[in-house]
């Protein structure tokens, strides 16, 4: 691997994957031998949401599973709006993945006979996580992917902010334009990947690394992409409320060994409600949103057994709790739901190809049709790595483009973090309503319209929220409880400054 950009600028077949996470580390490695110049804004194992991934892969590697038990666990959770062929796909590739990355080196944890020790997550009707290090999987897979791209001759890495897209003659992307040290590099490429994450640190409450602010979103934006589904973000119910920002996670494997969610008088939260502890991410969230609202305190009540044998069960989240002064065999641990993964994204076929010629997108900055409203558990690095392969062999058969053509530059201004964050936690976030969603829709657009990127993709969210009038999995309108027919929505950058310029469009 060579990390200092010391590559050939001209290389025809050149792919260049943008993003350093479980997807574009795997998309680099399943490109071999092709030459991969690697995007990372931070050095490579660093600033990504993939190393603070507590829970697992979803994988029906068990004796009493199968991938069609799994695929339809995946389609109970989204909502109506997951694709049955792409969760059968998906769900299909999983037991092979676990496997690819076995031979990678990556250090399941195993059961007394040496088989995988498989744990139970929210939604999921079996024992199918597969973890590594109890909840350190995101990491320890991380290290092992970014091991075997250093072994990988094929591979450059280049520390650099990527800034915008090059397109040749007839519109398809033949390159990209990176910002490294004031200095703009433009390399040119066959294809390029977008695998940049997630937006959920647009929020206040985040459990995302402060730079997931949907930089690939608005690039694939500022190219004409089309994007798909953009209001559905999941919150993550069991955020630790210590003040810190991103705010650690509780992870929910936590509730499948026994953690009960109780108020400060021991009361459950989520008595009366289909599946308890278990249910959803969605539903879950609402429930404790809601008895917040009513004033309650929620808490993660891990006491006794499971808090006894958290060091060696859960040493991530033992560790942040000590960090926070918490001891969870003796103290409940305070919960709130906090921005977590983002279900829509750049919409992208069954090879990861967006509307773009030329451009792809793996892992959460695109809408394969996987996750619909609501995102099933450990389904995220599952889908990231069963994409790698697809998108691979679609780059293949590309033609080669023509030569590229830088984009004029624009105006660029910096995110107002102290307007944008708050707006987006309290007017786009667990529960929405016509007025807060219009709120948000007349503050950001003007940030946008200023060259604000991160103010460009919240918009995105707010205006699709404001079109979806009905609520379904991720997305909750209060204004709008039940469920209208099903159908996705699509948005483009035409589109998002035409209904930004007219709010009240409901």
């Amino acid at each position: 691997m060579n990390a200092h950009a010391a590559f050939s600028f001209a290389a025809p077949d050149r792919v260049i994957v943008v993003g350093a996470g479980v997807a574009g580390l795997s998309m680099a490695l399943r490109l071999a031998p092709r030459p991969v110049t690697l995007i990372t804004a931070s050095p490579l194992g660093l600033g990504t949401a993939t190393g603070w991934a507590q829970g697992g892969i979803a994988a029906a590697t068990g004796a009493d599973d199968c991938p069609a038990l799994h695929a339809a666990d995946t389609l109970a959770a989204g909502a109506g709006l997951t694709q049955p062929d792409v969760a059968g796909r998906v769900a299909a590739a999983g037991p092979g993945l676990v496997d690819w990355l076995v031979g990678l080196g990556a250090p399941f944890d195993r059961d007394g006979t040496g088989a995988l020790a498989l744990g139970l997550e929210a939604a999921h009707s079996r024992r199918r996580i597969v973890r590594a290090g109890g909840d350190s999987t995101g990491r320890l897979v991380l290290e092992t992917l970014v091991r075997a791209v250093a072994a990988t001759p094929s591979i450059d890495v280049v520390v650099a902010q990527a800034r915008s897209l090059m397109r040749d003659a007839h519109g398809a992307v033949a390159g990209i334009v990176c910002e490294r040290g004031g200095t703009h590099l433009r390399l040119p490429a066959r294809a390029v990947v977008l695998a940049t994450g997630g937006l959920g640190a647009l929020y206040a409450s985040t459990t995302n690394p402060r730079g997931a602010v949907g930089g690939g979103l608005a690039l694939a934006a500022r190219a004409g992409a089309r994007l798909r589904d953009m209001e559905f973000v999941q919150f993550h119910p069991t955020a630790i409320a210590v003040g810190a920002d991103p705010m650690p996670l509780a992870t929910e494997a936590l509730r499948g060994e026994g953690a009960r969610l109780v108020d400060e008088h021991g009361a459950a939260i989520m008595a009366g409600i289909a599946g308890g502890d278990l249910a959803p991410r969605d539903v879950v969230a609402r429930a404790i949103f809601q008895a917040q609202a009513r004033g309650a305190r929620v808490f993660l009540d891990c006491r006794g057994t499971l808090g006894n044998r958290m060091a060696t069960r859960f040493p991530t989240v033992a560790g942040l709790c000590a960090t926070a002064g918490l001891d969870p065999s003796r103290e409940a641990i305070p919960v709130r739901p906090a921005a977590h993964y983002h279900m829509g994204g750049v919409m992208v076929d069954a090879s990861g190809a967006s509307t773009v010629p030329g451009l792809f997108a793996c892992g959460e900055v695109a809408s394969t049709g996987l996750h619909g409203a609501n995102r099933l558990a450990s389904n995220s690095l599952l889908e990231a790595m069963a994409y790698a392969p697809w998108i691979a062999e679609a780059v293949e058969a590309l033609p080669q483009p023509g030569l590229a053509q830088a984009e004029p530059e624009r105006m660029r201004t910096e995110p107002e973090w102290s307007v944008i964050r708050p707006l987006m936690e309290t007017r786009v976030g667990v529960v929405r309503d016509a007025a807060g969603l219009t709120e948000a829709v007349e503050r950001l657009a003007p940030l946008a319209r200023a060259g604000c990127d991160a103010a460009l993709v919240g918009l995105a969210v707010a205006t699709s929220a404001l079109s979806r009038q009905e609520s379904r999995g991720a997305h909750w309108r209060s204004d709008h409880p039940d469920q209208a027919p099903v159908r996705h929505t699509q948005t483009d950058l035409a589109e998002i400054r035409a209904l930004s310029d007219t709010p009240a469009f409901v």
